[in-house]
């Protein structure tokens, strides 16, 4: 496991999945913030959560030469995102749907690496149209691909139930609108965080175990 430490609180890095101007996803991924704020493990100093924009990440179509199973990466910004996910214990990604799967960067961002996904834990989070739901099932398939572990608990914002837009002018698409989520997404959301908390203490336990176990002399 690709943990950077088996002890202190657990870094959790919310990543934003979407790269297209104007997205929903920073506001959804705020939302998220403000609800890991409150929670206890936050409050607490047992957490702490962070947000991780791919559009800033500066992530070209894939061009390594080397598959990133053997963890030979030669390019500077691989590099580079390989120090930001491997310095983070666990995940909470913010997706939208499109055209029934992810954004094509966050695929893009996931194939860059491999040991770094190593034994982390992750939620998943989708907004769209129909909540996102079937970029959540494709998104939890190909973290498994990366020996990420995805909790159960999932939340998926629709469109136009979670989303406001009262202020937006008649057929702008553009338009951000405002987040309103329904009543049971926040604890949700919070039973999400539980899960990803527990889950990564609890394999951060199981890698201290076995860190200890002395080896077998035959």
């Amino acid at each position: 496991m690709q943990n950077t430490q088996t002890s202190g609180p657990v870094r959790i890095g919310v990543i934003v999945g979407s790269t297209r101007p104007g997205r929903r996803g920073t506001a959804v991924a705020g939302w998220v913030s403000q609800v890991a704020s409150r929670h206890p493990a936050v409050r607490d100093g047992n957490a702490v959560v962070e947000l991780v924009d791919l559009a800033e990440q500066g992530l070209p179509l894939l061009d390594e030469p080397v598959p990133a199973l053997f963890g030979d990466y030669r390019n500077p910004h691989t590099r580079r995102w390989a120090g930001v996910v491997g310095g983070y214990d666990a995940f909470l990604f913010v997706t939208p749907d499109y055209n029934r799967s992810i954004p094509a960067a966050l695929k893009n961002a996931v194939d860059y690496l491999y040991a770094e996904w190593n034994g982390k834990v992750a939620g998943v989070l989708t907004y769209g149209v129909q909540g996102g739901t079937r970029a959540g099932d494709h998104l939890q398939t190909v973290l498994g691909e990366v020996r990420v572990v995805v909790v159960p608990t999932r939340v998926s914002l629709g469109l136009f139930t979670d989303f406001d837009f009262s202020g937006a002018p008649p057929g702008d698409p553009t338009h951000p609108a405002r987040l309103d989520p329904e009543d049971g997404r926040e604890q949700s959301l919070t039973t999400m965080l539980t899960e990803i908390v527990t889950w990564t203490t609890a394999l951060r336990t199981a890698e201290a175990a076995a860190d200890r176990r002395p080896e077998l002399v035959g």
